[in-house]
C-alpha cells in the first residue's frame, strides 16, 4: 500500500492560487483564457516563482552571445508560452476539439498508420516544446489509440487535478515509476502507441548532449523500443502565430541501433526544432545539471 504524503502546507497554498487562477481563466471563452493565461503566467508568475532568472541563466549558457533585447523578449515570450500551455491542457474538450482541426505533415504519419495496421507498439517522443500534448490530442482525434506516460509532480494536491485534466484528453495514462509500469507494458505489448515526454534532467539518466552541452538524459524510450520492438518517432505540435493553433509534425521513425544513439538522436532531433521557435521551449527547466 501507498503511504499518503505528509501535509504541506507550501504546496497546499500554492495548489489554491493556482486553482483559483485557473478556474476562473475557465469562465472565459476559449480565445479569450489562453492568451491571457499566457499574459500572467509572463507578467506575474515567472518572475515570482523564479522562471525568469532560470530562462535568463540557460540562455546564458547556450547563447551567451544573444543581445539583451532578445534575452528580455523571451522571457517574456517563454512563460506565455508556458502559460497558454497550462490552461490548454485544462479546456479538455475545448482544446482537443482545437486541435483535431490541426494539419499533420510528416513521414512519420505513414509509418504510424502501417504500425497501426499491423498491432506493432509505437513510443511517440516529444518535448516540452509548443504544446506537449497536442499531438497525442491530434492523432486520437485521428483514430489512433495513444497512452501517456506522465511524470508525478511533487506537489500532489496539484498533481491529483492535473492527471485528471490530461485524462479528459486521452487515456490510458500510466505515471512514471513502478506503479505505472506494469499497465503501460501490457498496453505496448497489445500494440499500443504511448506518447513520451523526454527533455528534462533525469538524475539516473545518461549524460548525453543538448545544445552542446551535458545534459543527463533518460534512455527508457530506447529501451522500450529496443525490447518491444517499437517504433521510436519523433514528434511536435508547433504553435502557430495567432497563439491558438499548431502545426502538428510526426517525423520519420529513428532507426533502431543502440539506446544511448537513439536517445542521442531525439536529443539532436528536438534542438534542431527548438532552434528554429526558441521561444517555444521550456527554457524554465533546470535542463543542464550533470
Amino acid at each position: 500500500m501507498t503511504e499518503t504524503p505528509p501535509f504541506r502546507l507550501d504546496h497546499w497554498l500554492q495548489n489554491l492560487a493556482l486553482r483559483a487562477v485557473i478556474g476562473v481563466l475557465l469562465l472565459l471563452p476559449y480565445a479569450w483564457r489562453v492568451p491571457l493565461c499566457g499574459a500572467v503566467f509572463a507578467r506575474v508568475i515567472a518572475p515570482l516563482a523564479g522562471y525568469t532568472r532560470r530562462i535568463r541563466d540557460n540562455l546564458a549558457k547556450i547563447f551567451p552571445e544573444m543581445p539583451e533585447a532578445e534575452v528580455a523578449r523571451m522571457c517574456r515570450a517563454v512563460p506565455d508560452n508556458v502559460g497558454r500551455t497550462v490552461i490548454e491542457l485544462y479546456s479538455g474538450p475545448e482544446f482537443a476539439a482545437r486541435v483535431a482541426r490541426a494539419p499533420i505533415r510528416g513521414p512519420g504519419l505513414a509509418a504510424l498508420e502501417e504500425a497501426r495496421a499491423k498491432g506493432q507498439p509505437v513510443l511517440l517522443v516529444t518535448g516540452h516544446f509548443g504544446n506537449y500534448d497536442a499531438s497525442r490530442a491530434a492523432l486520437i482525434a485521428r483514430g489512433f489509440n495513444v497512452g501517456g506516460l506522465y511524470r508525478p509532480m511533487t506537489n500532489r494536491y496539484f498533481n491529483d487535478h492535473y492527471v485528471a485534466a490530461i485524462s479528459a484528453i486521452g487515456t490510458p495514462l500510466f505515471a512514471r515509476g513502478r506503479e505505472g509500469m506494469a499497465g503501460m507494458i501490457r498496453f505496448l505489448r497489445a500494440g499500443g502507441m504511448l506518447g513520451i515526454v523526454q527533455d528534462q534532467h533525469m538524475n539516473k539518466g545518461v549524460v548525453l548532449r543538448f545544445f552542446g552541452h551535458e545534459a543527463k538524459t533518460a534512455l527508457s524510450a530506447a529501451e522500450l523500443a529496443l525490447k518491444y520492438g517499437a517504433l521510436l518517432v519523433p514528434t511536435y505540435a508547433i504553435r502557430a502565430e495567432n497563439g491558438l493553433d499548431f502545426d502538428i509534425l510526426v517525423d520519420a521513425p529513428v532507426p533502431h541501433s543502440d539506446a544511448v544513439t537513439m536517445t542521442q538522436a531525439l536529443n539532436d532531433h528536438l534542438e534542431a526544432h527548438v532552434r528554429q521557435h526558441l521561444d517555444q521551449w521550456f527554457w524554465i527547466h533546470k535542463r543542464w545539471k550533470v
